[in-house]
């Protein structure tokens, strides 16, 4: 009997590490083959709007297993909305003005530092301590992530800062974002938090489409709108399993593991479908964030 008990503290233990695994690999997948559907003339805009449809997939789930109600108390209500609103206008944010105005190569790596800002704030509200070789591994994540976002210069800077502010703004949504998912575990279920994620997403789907240039061709194919569909679904599947992951796990070391292996996983994928050969300074990133994968959750193991 004791040794079933072991097993089974041992097996709710490292449930966060299995959920930030299924977050990894939906987003690095996803990460990979997201620019497909717009090279082939789907708008970002409308990938928006495809992407907050896949969210009733994991969406209608979860809230079938919160008992078709979520709590409404305003605490929770304040919680699922910024959670929601967070992700949501991060990415229409993102993909909508960011990156139409600025270069890639300066906004991802700004914006994919956003665990920077989750783990100050979990260590001073939430108080979430972990051990040297997590530290380690968080700091060898934080250094790996802009690393592993870098591109060669492009023509393109921007025609001023905008972009600049756009990026920050993404930068605070998504570091507030995974601090308050962490947070709301306390005082509601996963399932309901997704449920409120997914109301959010739905909500800014006209604001998307309003953005969108219908006098420019669409392509409504398969290498198009049902392309995003199926990608944008394992955006959605990774966004329910960091929820899950950041119920079971410290937020001070999920949201660094997800936001370094997943790019890695990313450049992985698309050295092999486009022949893409890494810069050096994705190359050094890619070992700093195998490293800070093992430390983490070695360390969170022991």
């Amino acid at each position: 009997m004791e040794s079933n008990k072991g097993k089974q503290e041992m097996s709710a233990g490292r449930g966060w590490l299995y959920f930030a695994l299924i977050t990894t690999l939906s987003w690095g997948i996803w990460g990979a083959l997201i620019e497909l559907p717009e090279k082939n003339g789907f708008p970002a805009t409308l990938g928006f709007c495809v992407w907050a449809l896949t969210m009733l997939v994991p969406g209608i789930w979860s809230f079938k297993n919160a008992g078709w109600r979520v709590s409404t108390s305003p605490k929770n209500f304040l919680y699922g909305m910024l959670i929601g609103l967070a992700g949501a206008g991060g990415q229409l944010i993102l993909f909508t003005s960011a990156l139409t105005l600025g270069p890639a190569y300066l906004i991802f790596p700004i914006i994919s530092l956003s665990p920077i800002l989750t783990i100050l704030m979990s260590y001073l509200f939430l108080k979430e301590r972990v051990s040297k070789i997590v530290w380690m591994g968080i700091a060898l994540a934080v250094v790996s992530i802009p690393m592993l976002s870098y591109s060669t210069p492009e023509s393109n800077t921007g025609s001023d800062l905008w972009w600049l502010i756009f990026a920050l703004i993404v930068f605070i949504a998504w570091g507030i974002q995974a601090f308050y998912i962490k947070l709301a575990n306390a005082s509601m279920k996963a399932e309901e938090i997704f449920v409120y994620m997914t109301i959010c997403g739905l909500v800014l789907m006209p604001v998307a489409w309003w953005m969108t240039d219908f006098d420019q061709a669409i392509n409504y194919s398969w290498s198009g709108m049902y392309a995003a569909a199926g990608i944008q679904l394992l955006n959605s599947i990774g966004a329910i399993a960091l929820v899950f992951a950041l119920r079971h796990g410290k937020a001070i070391v999920v949201s660094p593991l997800t936001n370094s292996a997943a790019p890695l996983l990313t450049v992985l994928i698309s050295l092999f479908l486009y022949q893409f050969i890494p810069h050096v300074v994705i190359l050094i990133g890619m070992v700093l964030a195998l490293v800070a994968t093992f430390f983490i959750a070695y360390g969170e193991e022991k």
